[in-house]
């Protein structure tokens, strides 16, 4: 049966080269999931759309089936996310970190869902003009975990459900646990950093920016960037790459 190419757009998540002229590009479709392309030649100077095929381009694409990958037969500018974010190395590291984290995710989700998609589109423009990249991130995370079905609990305990706020945080448990629930390790974690995640998860910027800048707010977003990144790790099975890379700084 013969194969037909299709259309979709989607957003550039990584890429490596391939051969003497070509790139493998990983994509995250609106439409089709992860999807792992061939661009041939784009590595040459008089390539038709090798610079659209780069990290931060949202793309309008065109696939063609194969066995292991597909081919990109064609690639228009939707819109360019890499203004404000490329020169920024802060900026830069959490926004690398959400493009991985984007494709860890999308295993996870059913093809057809343009929500991470959406979602990731959303987060790279914020991240553009954003004074607080990891902020910015960690929103991200907490709700695409939450669309995945295992956002952390925030306020109750997870094991339980005892009403909080509770002190500890363990992902093993799902998120907050009360003192007869919580499991050797636990993190000791100030209230006011799981209601700044809680603000995050549910997108209340003002508030959100508000506890971030306030006198206590540097501490309070490296606590809540912890948790987050240890949940989301506990959940995936593995690391992200880019969460160390970024954290290192």
């Amino acid at each position: 049966m013969r194969k037909e190419s299709y259309r979709d757009r989607a957003l550039v998540v990584r890429t490596y080269d391939f051969g003497e002229a070509d790139r493998i590009i990983v994509l995250l479709t609106r439409g089709n999931g992860v999807k792992r392309g061939v661009a041939k030649g784009v590595r040459r100077s008089k390539s038709r759309f090798g610079s659209r095929l780069q990290l931060f381009v949202d793309v309008d694409v065109q696939l063609y089936p194969g066995r292991n990958l597909e081919s990109i037969t064609g690639a228009d500018t939707v819109a360019y996310f890499g203004s404000g974010i490329i020169d920024d190395y802060g900026r830069y590291t959490a926004a690398c970190a959400a493009l991985e984290s984007a494709e860890r995710l999308a295993g996870t989700a059913h093809d057809g869902d343009p929500w991470l998609f959406d979602h990731l589109a959303e987060t790279l423009a914020r991240m553009q003009t954003t004074e607080h990249p990891t902020v910015v991130l960690d929103a991200f995370l907490l709700q695409a975990m939450a669309h995945a079905g295992w956002a952390p609990s925030l306020f109750d305990c997870a094991q339980c459900q005892a009403p909080g706020p509770h002190h500890a945080f363990h992902p093993a448990v799902g998120g907050a646990a009360c003192v007869r629930c919580r499991p050797p390790g636990s993190a000791e974690v100030p209230e006011e950093a799981l209601h700044l995640m809680w603000l995050l998860a549910h997108a209340h910027w003002p508030a959100a920016l508000e506890a971030v800048e306030s006198g206590e707010g540097q501490h309070l977003s490296a606590v809540a960037h912890r948790m987050t990144r240890a949940h989301l790790q506990w959940h995936l099975e593995q690391k992200v790459t880019s969460l160390g890379v970024m954290d290192q700084t």
